[in-house]
């Protein structure tokens, strides 16, 4: 949950700004992060408050969402992992090693 008290809270167009560029050289453009808000991403939707009329998020919220992305793409790789793992286990116990 955003905070206003303690969060440096800004527009969607100027979270825009603040991601670095991707393919080409362009920024991901404000559609994005108003997808990001409504559907979410993998499962993870970026944190969002009105002000008036104005849908804003926080610095510290695409900090939170980006370290959720992150943490998810962490699990991804542990559960491939294990996979794997389970998969030459029963490899191997085929083979009678």
């Amino acid at each position: 949950m955003i905070e206003l008290s303690s969060e440096n809270v800004i527009t969607l167009t100027e979270g825009a700004r603040l991601l670095p560029r991707r393919r080409k050289g362009k920024k991901p453009h404000v559609a994005t992060l108003y997808r990001w808000a409504r559907r979410g991403f993998r499962g993870v939707r970026l944190e969002t408050i009105r002000i008036g009329g104005t849908l804003c998020t926080s610095v510290e919220a695409l900090q939170r969402f980006f370290d959720r992305l992150t943490g998810e793409d962490r699990l991804d790789s542990a559960r491939a992992v294990g996979s794997r793992l389970r998969a030459a286990e029963r490899e191997l116990d085929r083979e009678g090693i």
